[in-house]
Order: structure tokens, then sequence, then C-alpha cells
């Protein structure tokens, strides 16, 4: 069955999958992103990625559109069984809250958007507490740190404004196995996507080695660019994969370890007024630097190269 429907003026400048999902809390990230790239849901008859953001009066195209798929009701049954622990946990991670935004420090193997009956989401979670709070990034679910949550669909669009511009710095720490070349460095580097080829897109991504010893490295990121896996993509071509990371550190060494990427610093600014947060690391960055004798990260260490 297909059917159309019109974008409204407050729905302006938001993501097609934001969009979907405030329509039809029903669809996960993977259901949208599946039929976005068959086409079977598209925006004025032409297919769109989900970045894509509406405007107003466009027509979205739902060619497979039934009540049983595309309703309204799924996710609230899985918000009322999320685990009172799972949200004593989340509670426990908000690092900062005023009437606009939150920043929480996510912890390991949680994944952010895009959760199930078994898998919950830090997306599912935020959705319980209200319906107005959206992810304006992502975070993998291996990947430990700072995350925001805005509380209202302006925020909402502000931050997604500040991302595009690059008006957002971002610093990750990663325990990496090897070390690179040079230690203090700018890495472009073309990431293939692998859902639509041959596109590739441009990353671009500043590193410093903070220190080394075994044969391990300690490497600040800042990435200028927010490519899907980007960091753990430029670790590997560094020839320094980071630790934990199954799906590119093909050495077995560590394999059993929790990947070792944080997302460690966040810096911009909402109206004039200058925000800056710091995460904390999870123990088993700790735990991994004790077992290997090395010295602990300490943020008097990190300062300098986070202001740069």
């Amino acid at each position: 069955m297909i059917k159309n429907f019109k974008v409204k003026e407050k729905d302006e400048e938001t993501r097609i999958d934001r969009w979907l999902k405030r329509n039809f809390s029903s669809l996960n990230q993977n259901f949208i992103e599946k039929n976005l790239r068959k086409g079977l849901i598209k925006i004025n008859n032409n297919k769109v990625k989900a970045s894509y953001k509406v405007i107003k009066n466009d027509i979205v195209n739902i060619f497979n559109y039934s009540k049983d798929d595309y309703r309204h009701i799924i996710k609230k049954l899985i918000h009322n069984r999320i685990p009172k622990d799972l949200k004593n946990k989340f509670d426990r991670s908000v690092i900062f809250e005023n009437k606009d935004f939150i920043v929480i420090n996510k912890w390991t193997d949680i994944v952010t958007q895009g959760g199930s009956k078994k898998n919950i989401s830090i997306d599912d979670i935020i959705k319980k507490i209200s319906k107005n709070y959206n992810l304006v990034h992502r975070l993998d679910k291996e990947t430990s740190g700072l995350l925001i949550i805005a509380k209202n669909l302006k925020i909402t669009k502000f931050f997604g404004k500040l991302f595009k511009e690059q008006k957002i710095k971002k610093i990750y720490v990663a325990i990496c196995q090897g070390v690179p070349k040079n230690l203090n460095s700018v890495v472009k580097l073309r990431i293939v996507n692998k859902k639509k080829l041959p596109s590739t897109n441009e990353s671009v991504t500043k590193y410093k080695v903070l220190k080394n010893k075994n044969k391990i490295s300690i490497i600040l990121f800042r990435p200028l660019t927010g490519k899907t896996h980007q960091l753990r993509i430029v670790s590997k071509h560094l020839n320094c994969p980071v630790i934990g990371d199954k799906k590119y550190n093909k050495q077995k060494k560590y394999n059993l370890e929790k990947l070792k990427l944080n997302a460690f610093f966040l810096q911009f600014a909402i109206n004039d007024k200058e925000y800056e947060f710091k995460s904390k690391f999870p123990n088993h960055f700790y735990e991994f630097l004790y077992k290997n004798e090395i010295d602990p990260i300490l943020y008097k260490d990190l300062n300098w190269f986070l202001h740069l």
C-alpha cells in the first residue's frame, strides 16, 4: 500500500530518519535505512539518505505502508520494560543538565540508537523520560564517553547546525596496539561508504601520541569530520589499531579486551556561553594500563592538547 505524508513547517530541517521515528515510533534505524536504500521510502519520489533534512511541504512517499509496520505504539511498550537498574545507571551517567540539553558519560556496550527488547538503547531510555528528547550525535556501541541529548526540537536543530559547521570540538582518547610512524600529524583518508559503493567520504583527523610503552600507544584524536568508524579506520591505517576493536584490529593478542576508545572532550558555545566537558574513563581503561605496566592517563597530561 502506498501512502504519502506532507511535512509540516515545525518539522523543517529534521533528518528524515528522525522524522520517521517521530511519526512512527515502531521503526528502528536499521529498518529505516534499509527501506530508504531500497527506495521503499522516498521524498518527492526521489531516493534520499537517512541524513536528508526535510523541508516544509516535502512529500514523504511510503511504498510499503501498513498499519502493522508503521505505528506509534511499539516503542512505548519497549520503554515500559526498561529495567530500573538500567534507568538508574543512565541517571548516574549524567554529568551536566540544564533546561536545553543533557551531557552523559556513556558506558561501554550500550547502543546509542536502534535498540530492541533485548538490547535497549540510550534513545529508548531518553524517550521514556520525554518524547521531546533527541540524540544529536551517536557513538558506537563499544565506544564510551560524552554524548549530548537535546531536550527540545529547537536545540536539536541548533546542535545539528553546530556539528555541520564543525563548531563542536571533539577529542577522543584511544589505547592502540603499536606506535604510528609520526607521533603528531594529520590524516586525510578517503573512507568507502559500503552502503552505497563506490561512494567515498574524505575524513580529516588530527592526532598526537601522548605516550607509548611496550608497543602500546595512548593516542589523542581530534576528528574534523564525522564519518562512520572514522577513528577506528584511521587507527588501522596508522598500523596501530585500537585495542579491543573486533572489526578493524585483526591481531589476536588483546582480542578479549573491550574497545579502548573514549569520547573524552567536548567544547562548544551557545548564545556566547562557552561549554566544556571531560569524560571519566571506564574502569577497563585503567585495568588494562595497570596490567601492562603503563602509567595511568592523567588529566594534566591532556590539557595542553585539548585547546589546540
